[in-house]
């Protein structure tokens, strides 16, 4: 009975697809819905660029398009960020490049990328507080790395004496953290403050990610 049933529904899914397959291919949130009706009857339109879904909606050809994008950005933004971007800035990009600025979602990233990690290259979404973040670059980052950079989103930086203050933590474990950071590329110091105090500014994580030295 389930195996009917089943039948059933992936034909009326695809009937579903002819009908409104303009709306699948514009409008990333109709595109969103359908990948979860898709995913309840197991069938994965993005599993093959050959085949009914393919020919049908051309959707395979889109995410991989939309793959080559990202690493294309990614490898850009590489020297400015160390490998490390903030989804949403990631969309506006991608947003840039396109005619139309609402063709591309979160959604629609996160399914691109999830097929990127097939070439091994380091491509996943790693989740810093609220914010998801593109790594680019096979870097580990732990506990400690997370939680500075979780600790930098409020203001895009942080110092060494707020990382010890806020975290609790000694002040060879923050230095210990923080140059880690800054030697995969992933931090940029800033020591241009009447304070003396150092600031590591990250760009992945700073909707400002320009340092901006007191006057």
């Amino acid at each position: 009975m389930m195996k009917e049933q089943l039948a059933t529904f992936r034909i009326q899914l695809e009937e579903f697809a002819r009908k409104h397959k303009n709306d699948i291919r514009k409008n990333p949130a109709f595109r969103s819905q359908f990948h979860e009706m898709c995913a309840k009857v197991g069938v994965d339109p993005l599993a093959s660029n050959k085949g009914f879904w393919a020919e049908l909606l051309g959707i395979g050809d889109f995410y991989y398009e939309l793959g080559v994008q990202i690493v294309e950005i990614c490898l850009a933004t590489r020297p400015h960020n160390g490998g490390l971007i903030n989804l949403q800035e990631l969309c506006i990009l991608l947003r840039q490049r396109k005619s139309d600025r609402e063709a591309v979602s979160e959604d629609d990233c996160l399914r691109a990328i999830s097929k990127l990690k097939v070439l091994g290259s380091g491509f996943e979404v790693i989740s810093v507080g609220k914010k998801k973040l593109v790594r680019s670059v096979p870097t580990e980052l732990n506990k400690d790395h997370n939680e500075i950079l979780e600790l930098a989103q409020a203001q895009g930086f942080v110092t060494v004496e707020e990382v010890e203050r806020r975290l609790s933590w000694t002040s060879g474990r923050a230095i210990d953290a923080l140059d880690t950071l800054l030697d995969e590329g992933l931090a940029m110091i800033d020591d241009g403050h009447r304070d003396r105090k150092r600031r590591y500014w990250f760009p992945c994580v700073s909707s400002n990610s320009t340092p901006v030295a007191d006057t």
